[in-house]
């Protein structure tokens, strides 16, 4: 018989072995955000003759008072229309996506291997941004409209909706659904009361990628909004770095050149890049909980 407490000794020590290896996973994790934060509190001329540093050196917040000072409408208002596009388009995409992966998954749905086929091919195959281009602009006419923001990437789900159809195929035991008939149940209800609360888990981690990608997404924003009143954040965050750089390209005259040499070209994009991360850091650990809820959820058991 094995000794309990020679069991009880190696657990422990699998435990602190993995407890090292997932602390250094942290660490290598988390590194390059502290590099990033530090840099955009440091001095351009630091960084250029001394180089990056964990700690900042000749600590400055010049970067930040250049960009809420002479951009702070603009920053303000691109925060609003972000968080409104990431919002409203991570409710639209749930509410419409699952719909479509569990019609598909209902295997007494006989159109279902077609329209799955269907979804599959746009994963492979797509127009190009020429026709969409024109598709948006010139039939839907989205050009310089919030709806550019949310419906081209509204619509570029075909992944996901192949991962909604694998879960509930996996997840959503068909007795369920014949036990809910039998009750009385319709379509609608079996979906709302039955079907979502049982996919916590994959809605919370789509809702999460989608929520990711319409927060970093600027190529709508490039494509189809030329108004500076509307830009979303990376948009504008890629407008005020053009424009710190063509001032520098431009600067031929002396007063110019001293101007330009007191802009922070460098500890600009690192303060840039902090402000576009941190809302996500600050939300992403509310998602956990949906996680969280989501496993603990079980099915049918045979």
């Amino acid at each position: 018989m094995e000794d309990s407490s020679v069991k009880s000794a190696s657990d422990r020590a699998f435990q602190v072995v993995i407890i090292v290896i997932l602390s250094v996973f942290a660490f290598c994790a988390i590194m390059p955000f502290i590099l990033l934060l530090s840099s955009s509190f440091t001095t351009d001329s630091t960084l250029m003759s001394k180089g990056y540093s964990f700690i900042p050196r000749d600590v400055t917040t010049y970067a930040y008072w250049y960009l809420f000072k002479s951009n702070g409408e603009k920053v303000f208002r691109a925060y609003g229309i972000t968080f409104f596009i990431t919002i409203v388009g991570t409710a639209i995409s749930l509410l419409i996506g699952p719909m479509l992966g569990w019609v598909l998954s209902r295997k007494d749905y006989k159109r279902g291997p077609l329209l799955t086929f269907m979804v599959f091919f746009t994963m492979l195959f797509n127009g190009g941004i020429v026709p969409s281009y024109i598709m948006y602009t010139q039939y839907f006419h989205m050009k310089n409209s919030i709806l550019a923001l949310l419906i081209p990437t509204l619509l570029f789900n075909g992944f996901f909706i192949i991962l909604y159809k694998n879960n509930f195929a996996s997840n959503i035991h068909p007795a369920l659904v014949e036990a809910a008939k039998i009750d009385g149940a319709g379509e609608l209800y079996i979906y709302f009361k039955i079907v979502l609360p049982l996919s916590l888990p994959i809605l919370a981690t789509i809702g999460l990628m989608v929520g990711l990608g319409y927060w970093n997404d600027w190529t709508n924003g490039l494509y189809y909004i030329s108004d500076t009143k509307l830009y979303a954040l990376q948009q504008l965050l890629k407008s005020i770095i053009d424009n710190v750089n063509a001032l520098a390209n431009m600067a031929n005259t002396a007063d110019a050149a001293a101007a330009a040499a007191k802009m922070p070209g460098t500890s600009i994009r690192m303060a840039m890049a902090v402000i576009g991360v941190i809302p996500i850091m600050v939300l992403y650990p509310f998602f956990q909980k949906a996680f969280i809820a989501g496993i603990s959820l079980g099915g049918v058991k045979e």
